[in-house]
């Protein structure tokens, strides 16, 4: 009985996370309400709360969601290149990314958009929030083992080094403090363009959004990924 009662309940959960997704594409995060989902659901309020005590709860569900979809995208894409081929790994990864965006564009805009009031991410999101630049890194510590650096990156001033040296420690990583920011560029870069592309700030700037964007990643990977004739 109590497994009859636990899918239910798996059941139940799914369905208002599913609607509550296409609460977000008609009004946003900032206008999920709780007894919106309930009314499309025929539920009355109180069940619902049964599941997601709050609104805020509920978001913090929906975002996990979007972090664990985002980033097992990175991870198919990233596992369908020959392991070798450090930048077509970028570019896959980079690629799946941008279509996501574009295919996901709500939870996209959920989980890189404008912060919602009154919401704060749990810590419960930042394993999820991981998951993508944990593929990027891969590819960067994969490239350090096949010596790949590139032979020089622009200089850091004290601070910026200190800040990201510190950041090297945390994460327990291989490659060296002028990489790993150069990666931090090149990542930033990626989702910076992603957003901009996405949230319309190319409008009449750029004609082909998907011709720049292949440029640009292409850019970005080798600013951090050296060719094999290089060294």
């Amino acid at each position: 009985m109590a497994g009859v009662r636990e899918r239910a309940r798996v059941q139940t959960t799914a369905e208002i996370k599913r609607t509550a997704r296409r609460h977000l594409i008609r009004d946003g995060a900032s206008g999920l309400s709780l007894r919106a989902v309930a009314r499309d659901l025929d539920m009355c309020s109180s069940a619902v709360y049964r599941y997601f005590p709050s609104r805020n709860e509920l978001l913090t569900a929906l975002i996990i969601d979007a972090y664990d979809a985002f980033g097992a995208a990175a991870e198919r894409a990233n596992a369908e290149v020959d392991h070798d081929d450090l930048l077509g790994r970028w570019r896959a990864v980079g690629w799946s990314a941008y279509r996501w965006s574009s295919k996901h564009a709500a939870e996209y805009a959920l989980i890189f958009g404008s912060p919602v009031p009154g919401y704060d991410a749990p810590s419960d999101t930042v394993g999820p929030a991981t998951r993508f630049t944990t593929v990027l890194l891969g590819i960067l510590s994969d490239a350090n083992r096949a010596g790949r650096r590139p032979q020089s990156f622009p200089p850091l001033s004290p601070a910026a080094f200190a800040d990201i040296d510190r950041l090297r420690d945390e994460i327990a990583t291989d490659i060296d403090t002028e990489w790993l920011a150069a990666g931090m560029r090149a990542w930033t870069g990626l989702m910076g363009l992603i957003s901009f592309i996405r949230f319309g700030h190319m409008h009449n700037v750029v004609l082909d959004n998907d011709a720049y964007f292949e440029d640009a990643l292409e850019e970005l990977g080798r600013s951090v990924i050296a060719d094999k004739t290089e060294n």
